[in-house]
């Protein structure tokens, strides 16, 4: 069996090509939640300083969760600015996933003081006059965004635990809003939810089969107020 090549650690190669442009702040852009079925997308946006070095972050998905909210904590403290937004499941229905986190990757990075100069995300085109590269799994590979990635993740995942005290039987705490075999177990049982996204298909399905059997069961109306006899 050939040996695994270690993966290297995120860098600052992206952000480099900014700061030779003259560009100095430069805000790594991430989102978490954009697959699941319930609950909010939620996007960070992060300046590390230039100055930075031996910093451990990390992709989160390749972390577990008290690695996670350890390195999210120093995210914040040694970050030049950070914030973080989310798009809520009405958002998401109306303007599909992709619009919808969008959407709250503006919000993020408009609330950054100091202000970016330019960004770099996970494969995010937004449309923004700042300068802006988006790398396929930017998340792996730019410190910025790794950065930004424990953020959007930890933020989202404390809010899924309050949502499952909020709407319990779900189990959101536990899948975190994802297609998990006991979400879909809890949705046949229970039903859709305030917090699910509506316009997901596995969703979408169940609402239309609860529609067919709504009207399957209301009672025929008598003889003389029926408008087909």
């Amino acid at each position: 069996m050939p040996a695994r090549v270690p993966v290297p650690p995120p860098d600052f190669s992206f952000e480099r090509q900014h700061w030779q442009r003259g560009y100095l702040q430069v805000a790594g852009v991430d989102e978490a939640g954009r697959g699941a079925w319930a609950g909010p997308v939620t996007v960070a946006a992060v300046i590390l300083p230039a100055t930075l070095t031996g910093a451990p972050f990390r992709d989160s998905k390749t972390l577990g969760a008290a690695q996670r909210e350890r390195l999210a904590a120093e995210v914040r403290r040694v970050a030049v600015a950070w914030a973080v937004e989310s798009a809520e499941p009405e958002e998401i229905d109306r303007l599909n996933i992709l619009g919808a986190t969008h959407a709250a990757a503006l919000r993020a990075i408009a609330r950054l003081d100091p202000a970016a100069q330019a960004l770099v995300t996970d494969y995010l085109r937004l449309a923004t006059p700042l300068p802006l590269l988006a790398p396929a799994r930017a998340d792996a590979l730019s410190l910025s965004v790794a950065a930004a990635s424990l953020l959007a993740k930890t933020e989202r995942d404390r809010w899924m635990v309050a949502l499952d005290a909020a709407h319990p039987g779900y189990g959101l705490a536990a899948h975190k809003g994802y297609g998990a075999p006991a979400h879909r177990a809890a949705l046949d049982r229970l039903g859709v939810s305030a917090v699910h996204r509506r316009s997901y298909a596995p969703v979408a399905r169940l609402l239309q089969h609860e529609l067919f059997a709504s009207a399957e069961a209301e009672p025929t109306p008598p003889a003389s107020l029926r408008h087909d006899v």
